[in-house]
């Protein structure tokens, strides 16, 4: 039986086909449940050495071997040891989701070395001094699911963005997470026929609302989270086919980069989750390569990221790593400052389903989440859940914080974002920011503007 890699994987739950008896097959196993990979590896050698090639108990122990081998991050490993399972036995299950994510993961590995060297001393700009980039960034996006059945809205969705589109448009270029895929195809394997109601939560929103989102205003999105491969890479692939066709840069799949041109000025983004699924947020090192690799192409570096703990208790940003139901969240804090001293200008949060405290570091904005924005049908949206902000953020040329102000925004029903005239969020933002970030938290006024400390 193939153990189940906690923490490696959101949603994974791969099984194995054959009843191997190899001797060192399972003491790989055993290993590999308490993540001693090195050791894992060591018996998954002696059994494939043992092992006619192409057998049952060759094909497990290859993918056992792959798993350990996807612990320690041996992307070119881990694709030959999945390639020799699917020549044995190419229907095992997650084999083609797995593989796929191992093999945008080696490509990874080779765009970042292409990078350092073909990289430039230094990037030097020809935009006019003075130039600057007005940003709008909003939190999570998922309009309409049809899985399970009863969960669109009205009318296809048309008055989605309705009361915030002025918002949305009112700016050089508008950012959000993309909570799940937009296609038609695909298979989910994550929620079980006998899943319980309310105990999983898989989406999938209609290709036909892809267009709502242009129409709104956005430029820019994360497809880095936990529900973007809801229905397997078939339907992620259509999901970056559906944004490409609208004109809306994206980055989350590992390789997968946003790069677009805003008044002169380039800029690159890229999106990072707690899974290998994405660009992975608790490997600092790779992520601080990846950001320094675009410095030498942009002016401006973008990094967006999806994790911490969920739920209305999750408004505040520990000092350490956060888990939740087991899985590493990540230590966001670090990760933020990380980023920021490799080259990023901007950093934008989102997963917890919250709002969260935003600061200054190195004259950059920290914004830890954005909350909920347009979430209809299958989110919680009781009390603070609810409550979410159009971020905006004007940046120079070198990436500096110049203003910023909070639009608060509140959703209705089941899940109708509109304008909100008591302004919670800008009072939850500036207390949450003053509670969690004494000395570099934002100063935010009345009527949501805000600058840096001082």
């Amino acid at each position: 039986m193939l153990i189940l890699l906690l923490g490696a994987l959101a949603a994974a739950e791969p099984t194995t086909n054959a009843t191997a008896t190899n001797a060192d097959y399972a003491a790989g196993v055993a290993l590999l449940a308490e993540k001693k990979a090195a050791s894992a590896i060591v018996a998954f050698d002696r059994c494939l050495a043992a092992e006619p090639a192409g057998s049952a108990v060759a094909a497990d122990c290859h993918w056992e071997s792959g798993w350990a081998h996807y612990l320690e991050g041996d992307w070119a490993r881990v694709v030959k040891h999945w390639e020799a399972v699917q020549a044995v036995d190419p229907e095992r299950d997650g084999l083609d989701r797995y593989l796929s994510q191992a093999r945008d993961n080696l490509g990874l590995d080779a765009l970042l070395s292409k990078s350092r060297g073909q990289a430039p001393a230094t990037f030097k700009s020809d935009v006019p001094e003075g130039t600057t980039v007005r940003l709008r960034a909003v939190g999570d996006l998922m309009i309409g699911t049809d899985f399970p059945d009863g969960y669109l809205p009205p009318g296809d969705g048309s008055d989605t963005f309705a009361g915030v589109t002025d918002w949305l448009t009112d700016a050089d270029l508008t950012f959000g997470n993309l909570e799940g895929p937009v296609c038609d195809n695909g298979k989910t394997t994550k929620c079980k026929p006998n899943s319980k109601p309310g105990s999983c939560y898989a989406f999938r929103t209609p290709s036909k609302y892809a267009p709502l989102y242009k129409a709104a205003g956005f430029d820019l999105m994360s497809t880095a989270n936990n529900h973007s491969g809801d229905f397997g890479q078939t339907c992620r692939l259509e999901t970056e086919q559906h944004l490409d066709e609208l004109g809306i840069a994206h980055s989350g799949r590992p390789g997968d980069i946003a790069r677009l041109e805003v008044n002169g000025l380039k800029i690159a983004m890229i999106g990072f989750h707690t899974n290998r699924a994405c660009h992975y947020v608790n490997d600092h090192e790779t992520a601080a390569g990846l950001v320094q690799a675009l410095t030498g192409e942009a002016d401006l570096v973008i990094v967006s990221f999806h994790g911490g703990a969920e739920g209305s208790k999750a408004l505040h940003v520990p000092d350490g790593t956060e888990t939740f139901y087991g899985e590493n969240r990540g230590h966001l804090r670090k990760f933020a400052r990380v980023v920021i001293d490799a080259g990023a200008d901007l950093v934008l949060g989102h997963g917890p389903h919250v709002l969260r405290g935003m600061e200054v570091y190195n004259d950059r904005l920290i914004a830890y989440s954005l909350g909920n924005f347009s979430t209809y049908g299958r989110f919680n949206l009781s009390g603070r859940l609810g409550i979410g902000a159009v971020l905006e953020v004007t940046m120079t040329s070198d990436g500096e914080l110049v203003s910023g102000q909070v639009l608060p925004t509140k959703q209705h029903g089941e899940g109708v974002v509109a304008k909100d005239a008591e302004g919670e969020a800008i009072d939850l933002i500036r207390m949450l920011s003053e509670a969690d970030f004494p000395g570099t938290a934002v100063r935010v006024a009345q009527d949501g503007t805000f600058g840096g400390p001082g």
